[in-house]
């Protein structure tokens, strides 16, 4: 593997695949350490985001919650062959995982194994049954969103922007309003709760992916032969599989300082004295508590605010200067810049429409961008619940942590040089994740060992392809090659369509 330090994106789950994205977890757009070290926001001027999204073209405001990102070229809906439910017509495989198309030459059985049910794998599966390839999926329908989001949060992503890409027209975001009975969301004003966003990813492999099996992968390995990969169920049922697409999304890839993790070796927890954003659905549990919030993205802010309107005493430990923000609403967006799903600037609009251009870039530059781009950012409607409610204590760094008569104590670098302490009864840490091969252990760890790399994430060709023939990543592991589109709902609208193609290609 070529380099083993972890790739560091900012976190977005609202969004996220599969799992907090992406996920995706609560909302947290770039990161704060991608979430991986607190990042920086954007050049100037340029609004960040965090979270999910959707549909490519939307101005949305300040930016999104989850997995995003979008392509210029291919519009939100396509026409496709349908199936039952409103699925693409493609025949499930039976349990032996051996069914394919009629008149396949291919030289050895099995289907295509998407490993995660979030936005991006049930996108990319919905792509493949459209081709009429054999498809089984595996995972929790959006059990990121639902598990490890807090109740009440709001997406940061505009309606536009958080859309699950489909092969055929019928299924946004808006469509599933409609199917539901409730009002639309549509405007860049219109906020979206993140039960009503899990809902409609619940709604969308209802209607696409009926046939999705809830058992967990727990090991993926290379057939000695060289061609396909044996996997293994935890319901004990092996088989093999042609071809296989990692969509995680933000599962197993929290990421908290080094100064925090060092004073909890058994790790955070929900119920320990340090825990990350991720464990956390209820913020009433922390009533009459106190809470260090440590981070300057759209999960710390929001979930500052969610806390405090629960009865908690929460200040926010951020780096920087200046690092707590806020992004423009949707009629002070700039008027001359193109937009994006994340807002208009022409940073946004180049990451968001040429991701494959993107990949062609020097790795040093692509890391920097991962890291920068989109950095953490307020949504808009936030400002008003955060301001002048909830405290904020800028450090230049955190130096180290203890745990002293059960109680976390920070000790804090300030700006001239000085050292202080802050204690709380519990730290969240909302610092995002890092992209990391080494935690996804149920890929093989001789596989692990093959997978090309770059700063513990996959190093990634055209068409989503890893080193490995027969092995995708899609989603936040694939964000070091594509960019940070990938951390976004939106971001299926480029991804799944070529993941697709080229699975196809590959294995058919």
């Amino acid at each position: 593997m070529s380099s083993p330090a972890a790739s560091s994106v900012p976190s977005s789950p609202s969004g996220g695949s599969g799992g907090p994205g992406g996920p995706g977890p609560s909302g947290e757009s770039a990161l704060n350490g991608p979430s991986g070290a607190p990042g920086s926001p954007g050049p100037a001027g340029e609004p960040g985001l965090s979270g999910s999204s959707g549909s490519s073209g939307s101005s949305g405001p300040s930016g999104l919650a989850g997995e995003s990102g979008a392509t210029a070229s291919a519009p939100s809906g396509r026409s496709g062959p349908s199936g039952p439910s409103g699925g693409s017509g493609a025949t499930a495989p039976g349990p032996s995982g051996r069914s394919g198309r009629a008149g396949s030459s291919a030289a050895y059985p099995g289907p295509v194994a998407v490993i995660g049910a979030g936005p991006y794998g049930l996108s990319t599966a919905a792509h493949l049954r459209a081709r009429s390839l054999p498809v089984r999926v595996f995972g929790s329908p959006m059990a990121g969103w639902r598990e490890h989001m807090p109740a009440g949060m709001i997406l940061k992503s505009t309606p536009a922007a958080s859309n699950i890409d489909a092969p055929q027209n019928g299924h946004t975001l808006a469509d599933y309003c409609d199917a539901a009975g409730i009002p639309r969301l549509v405007t860049d004003e219109d906020l979206i709760p993140v039960e009503t966003f899990t809902a409609y990813g619940d709604w969308f492999q209802e209607q696409l992916v009926p046939r999705l099996e809830q058992v967990r992968v727990v090991s993926v390995e290379r057939r000695a032969e060289g061609r396909g990969y044996e996997l293994k169920l935890d319901s004990g049922e092996q088989f093999t599989a042609r071809a296989v697409v990692v969509a995680t999304g933000h599962s197993g890839l929290a990421r908290i300082p080094s100064a925090l993790a060092a004073a909890v070796p058994g790790g955070p927890s929900a119920t320990g004295p340090v825990s990350h954003s991720s464990h956390h659905r209820d913020p009433s549990r922390f009533a009459g508590r106190s809470v260090l919030v440590v981070g300057a993205g759209q999960s710390a802010l929001e979930n500052a605010a969610l806390l405090r309107e629960a009865g908690a005493e929460v200040r926010v430990v951020a780096r920087g200067r200046g690092a707590v923000g806020f992004g423009s609403p949707p009629w002070r967006q700039p008027r001359f810049r193109p937009d994006s799903p994340f807002g208009r600037a022409w940073s946004l609009h180049a990451v968001s429409h040429y991701a494959d251009a993107y990949r062609l870039l020097p790795a040093r530059l692509r890391h920097h961008l991962v890291r920068r781009v989109l950095g953490p950012l307020g949504a808009w409607w936030l400002r008003e619940r955060f301001e002048g409610r909830v405290p904020v204590t800028a450090v230049r760094a955190i130096r180290a942590a203890r745990i002293e008569d059960g109680r976390p104590v920070l000790a804090v670098a300030g700006f001239d040089g000085s050292t202080a302490e802050l204690s709380a009864d519990h730290v969240m840490a909302a610092t995002g994740y890092r992209v990391d091969l080494a935690a996804m252990d149920f890929l093989g760890p001789g596989l692990r060992t093959e997978l090309a790399a770059d700063h513990g994430a996959p190093r990634l060709r055209a068409g989503y392809r890893s080193s490995l023939p027969g092995l995708y990543f899609t989603g936040l592991p694939a964000a070091f090659s594509y960019g940070p589109v990938m951390r976004f709902v939106c971001g299926t609208e480029y991804a799944s369509p070529r993941l697709a193609k080229a699975v196809a290609a590959d294995c058919w």
